[in-house]
């Protein structure tokens, strides 16, 4: 296999050809997090086709984007991308992290099928290969009225899913309800609680006193407070024993150097549109397992196209501590085949070249 240059990656990488369109796909119901809320998907299909070793080859990547967690939306991405005169390597350090991520995907994934290797063997190929194949995913559930959390709680439980990401940070009232729902609904779930930056301090740990005394099965906590909080999100790691995951405070290596010096939080989660791509994620969550960092891998509601691209990283990483990589179940329809092969919250990723998805 030829390997790529970490110091420079794209060197000997040719752009032939770049395509994008709108990838619109209507969810089950509507995704709410504290920040947003989500009907259709907003995202951009990408298909590059790359000449690398004078072999050429198409690759696809998906630009997911969620305002406002994402400062870009889909017209923003295909903007960026639409009628661009110059096709090489240094196109990507002009894209926003969210284009870019799906640009990095389709060439990592043409690059792959031209080797014959999977994407997880290309991103760990800088070193020893410690790639695997299998984890267990958890599965979301968004902000709803609590009957129908739990509701759905009973019914991905019943699908097979042991883990559950549930969204709060609106509304402190309103989320003890539901937590208390879904802990009668499924009391043997283990729980993901993700704030998406909505609660201060205060109410965070308070959330957190109100799981205590439901006896809840914590397993971690994301993102309780703002961004830029990070004396709040000290206070709430300090606070409580489940490990607190930084997400949106979290978007570069630089911010992974910060965590790893001020301990703000216990671990952070890697997200491809939110860092640029599959290569910045996984210098970040090699910089974080070398600070002894938790690592979660998530998604922005993607397809199985840019799931299948976040489950290379998790597994070029040798595995992670939390496996959020589950919003294909979320879709009304699925646009593509191949990828990951799923039995229920298990998945598997098979000895294909790149990243061995297409469009149905």
């Amino acid at each position: 296999m030829h390997r790529l240059s970490w110091e420079n990656p794209w060197a000997g990488v040719s752009i032939e050809s770049l395509h994008a369109r709108p990838l619109s796909v209507p969810l089950i119901e509507p995704f709410v997090i504290a920040s947003g809320r989500l009907n259709v998907t907003r995202a951009v299909e990408v298909e590059a086709r790359v000449r690398w070793q004078g072999v050429s080859a198409a690759g696809l990547g998906e630009a997911a984007c969620l305002p406002p967690v994402t400062r870009e939306d889909q017209g923003d991405v295909l903007r960026e991308l639409t009628n661009r005169g110059r096709l090489d390597g240094s196109v990507l350090a002009e894209l926003g992290p969210v284009a870019r991520a799906a640009v990095e995907t389709a060439v990592l994934d043409a690059i792959g099928r031209i080797e014959g290797v999977p994407v997880r063997t290309l991103l760990a190929a800088d070193g020893p290969d410690s790639s695997v194949e299998t984890f267990e995913t958890d599965v979301t559930i968004g902000i709803a009225e609590p009957a129908r959390m739990a509701e759905l709680a009973r019914d991905w439980i019943a699908r097979g899913f042991r883990t559950l990401k549930v969204k709060v940070g609106k509304d402190l009232d309103a989320d003890v309800l539901a937590l208390e729902a879904i802990g009668r609904a499924v009391p043997a779930a283990a729980l993901r609680v993700d704030a998406n930056a909505g609660y201060t301090a205060s109410e965070a740990i308070a959330l957190a006193r109100a799981c205590e005394r439901l006896g809840l099965r914590i397993e971690c906590w994301e993102q309780p407070c703002a961004a830029d909080d990070l004396d709040g999100m000290a206070e709430v790691s300090a606070a409580l024993e489940a490990p607190v995951i930084a997400d949106e405070s979290v978007k570069t290596l630089d911010d992974v150097e910060v965590l790893a010096k001020r301990r703000y939080a216990d671990g952070l989660n890697l997200k491809l549109a939110k860092s640029g791509g599959p290569l910045a994620c996984h210098a970040m969550g090699r910089a974080a397992h070398a600070a002894g960092l938790k690592i979660m891998v998530g998604g922005m509601v993607e397809t199985r196209l840019g799931m299948t691209a976040a489950a290379h990283v998790a597994c070029a990483l040798g595995g992670v501590d939390f496996v959020d990589l589950d919003t294909a179940w979320l879709l009304a329809e699925d646009p593509y085949e191949g990828g990951y092969v799923a039995e229920g919250a298990r998945y598997r990723l098979p000895y294909a070249p790149g990243l061995d998805v297409r469009r149905r």
